[in-house]
């Protein structure tokens, strides 16, 4: 019994590590798609108007915002560009 206490005891710190890790890198990883969005916005070919509003909207709903326009903003610029 002591021993395997002993043992859950060392281990402890390993998994703390592995959880602020594994937290860092969501943290990484979700600043890199809202910088990776706000400048997908300002280098798109939409409206000064149309870019205000995406980089309001990703800065309010930082998550879902940036989301959205990878997957139906920027799809809505390129085919606009081609229309004009």
């Amino acid at each position: 019994m002591q021993a395997q206490l002993a043992h859950q005891i060392a281990l402890a710190p390993t998994g703390d590590i592995m959880i602020a890790c594994a937290g860092a890198a969501v943290f990484i990883g979700f600043l890199a798609l809202f910088f990776g969005a706000l400048l997908s916005i300002v280098r798109s070919d939409l409206t000064g108007g149309m870019k205000l509003v995406w980089s309001l909207f990703a800065l309010m709903a930082p998550f879902l915002g940036c989301l959205l326009w990878f997957l139906v903003g920027r799809r809505d610029s390129e085919r606009r560009a081609g229309i004009a």
